[in-house]
């Protein structure tokens, strides 16, 4: 039987020991379970949640070049990029969702070479959704990438998740050369009949 399980409700106790000096323990009631504990500590480390809209000013991707300079014309498939043609680029693949974000690397052909993902890279649940997550997938799937000898890729964005940007800059951060980037997000022009509505 323990010290505490036998003051019970009692806060405060005092010990006289013989040598007379007055020593004060504090005794803490056990207040919340385990699993809360294990709950409040997963949130308080899960990053705030970033949708990108700051992000979007930041980056290098080409700051040189003038404006009109930065969209394609009939031409930018000849263009040559550190000796490959744009058209014969690799293409990394961004898939972004609210719960995670899934990067590929594939060649012109669409044939996969490097394939990554946030739960791969060690996040789970809800993390999995993070920027920080995405952007810790993107420079693992850059490492890879560049030990197969991919040192410029285009690169295609897809969904609204909160790893866009971020993404995009671990990329960059791994020493991979972005030549292009390109929003293939869906957009349904006539989405599907919404239900009913409800009768009161």
């Amino acid at each position: 039987m323990s010290v505490a399980s036998v003051l019970g409700a009692f806060r405060t106790l005092r010990l006289v020991d013989p040598c007379t000096k007055l020593v004060q323990v504090q005794i803490q009631p056990r207040r919340w379970r385990l699993k809360e504990n294990d709950r409040r500590y997963l949130i308080s480390t899960t990053p705030k949640v970033d949708l990108g809209t700051q992000g979007e000013m930041i980056g290098q991707i080409d700051t040189a070049r003038r404006g009109d300079e930065m969209y394609p014309d009939a031409d930018t498939p000849k263009q040559i990029f550190n000796g490959i043609a744009f058209s014969e680029l690799p293409i990394c693949h961004i898939k972004t969702s609210k719960n995670n974000t899934i990067i590929s690397v594939t060649d012109y052909k669409n044939q996969p070479m490097v394939y990554h993902s946030c739960g791969l890279e060690g996040f789970k649940n809800a993390r999995k959704g993070t920027n920080v997550a995405a952007q810790a997938a993107a420079i693992s799937t850059a490492k890879k990438a560049i030990t197969k000898g991919i040192h410029s890729v285009r690169v295609k964005i897809d969904g609204l998740g909160p790893g866009r940007m971020s993404s995009v800059k671990g990329l960059q951060m791994a020493g991979l050369k972005i030549i292009s980037v390109t929003d293939s997000t869906h957009v349904s022009w006539c989405p599907p009949r919404p239900r009913k509505a409800r009768r009161l």
